[in-house]
C-alpha cells in the first residue's frame, strides 16, 4: 500500500538544477530535495518558478495546490543526496522523530511477532531477545511517550536514537523489512 506524503521538510535546494557529470547533461532548472514528514521517505521535488527554499522549510506536497512545488519527480535513493542534504538529513531527522512521537510510542506498544523467531522490536538496531521481553513486559501498561518509555526500560536509554538509526538503515534500502519508512 503507498501512503502519500502531504508534507515534506527541505533537505537541500538547487537552484540550477544538478551540476554536470561525467559529460552527461544535468537537469535544467531548480530542484529540491526533502524528506516526507511523517512517512520517511526521501523525494526530489520541482519548486515553482521564482520560488527560493531554504533547508528546514516545511511545503506541501500533497493533492490539490501547492503554493511552493509545481510537481514532484520522485524518490530519490540516500546514496543521491547531496552532500548538503545529507547532513541536514542527519539533522532534521530527529526533530521529526520527535514530532511523531506518538507514532513512535504505539510502534513500542503494539509491535508484533514477524515470525516464531522474529519479533518487530528485535529490527531495532541494539534491540535483542533480553530488550525485546523487557518492552513486552513493560507495556502491559501501555507507554505514554519517550519519557515514560526510557524510566521504564532500563536497557533502552535513548529511543529516539535507535529509531533514528533503523530510519537511516532503512533510508539505505535492502532491508526485508520497513518499520518507519513507508514504500
Amino acid at each position: 500500500m503507498t501512503t502519500k506524503e502531504e508534507h515534506a521538510v527541505v533537505l537541500d535546494f538547487l537552484p540550477n538544477g544538478y551540476p554536470l557529470s561525467n559529460g552527461t547533461n544535468a537537469k535544467k532548472g531548480a530542484v529540491v530535495q526533502a524528506v516526507g514528514l511523517k512517512n520517511f521517505v526521501l523525494l526530489e521535488l520541482v519548486p515553482k518558478n521564482d520560488v527560493h527554499l531554504k533547508s528546514g522549510d516545511q511545503v506541501y506536497v500533497g493533492a490539490g495546490k501547492r503554493d511552493h512545488i509545481h510537481h514532484i519527480n520522485g524518490r530519490i535513493p540516500l546514496d543521491k543526496l547531496s552532500n548538503t542534504a545529507a547532513g541536514e538529513l542527519k539533522a532534521i531527522l530527529p526533530v521529526l522523530i520527535d514530532l511523531n512521537q506518538a507514532q513512535f510510542v504505539e510502534f513500542f506498544n503494539k509491535s508484533q511477532p514477524l515470525s516464531m523467531r522474529m519479533h518487530q522490536l528485535e529490527l531495532l538496531p541494539g534491540v535483542g531477545k533480553k530488550h525485546m521481553w523487557e518492552i513486552i513486559e513493560e507495556r502491559r501498561e501501555p507507554f505514554t511517550d519517550f519519557a515514560d518509555l526510557k524510566s521504564r526500560v532500563k536497557l533502552l536509554p535513548n529511543p529516539q536514537a535507535v529509531i533514528l538509526k533503523r530510519i537511516l538503515k532503512e533510508l539505505q534500502g535492502g532491508e526485508k523489512y520497513s518499520l518507519f519508512v513507508k514504500e
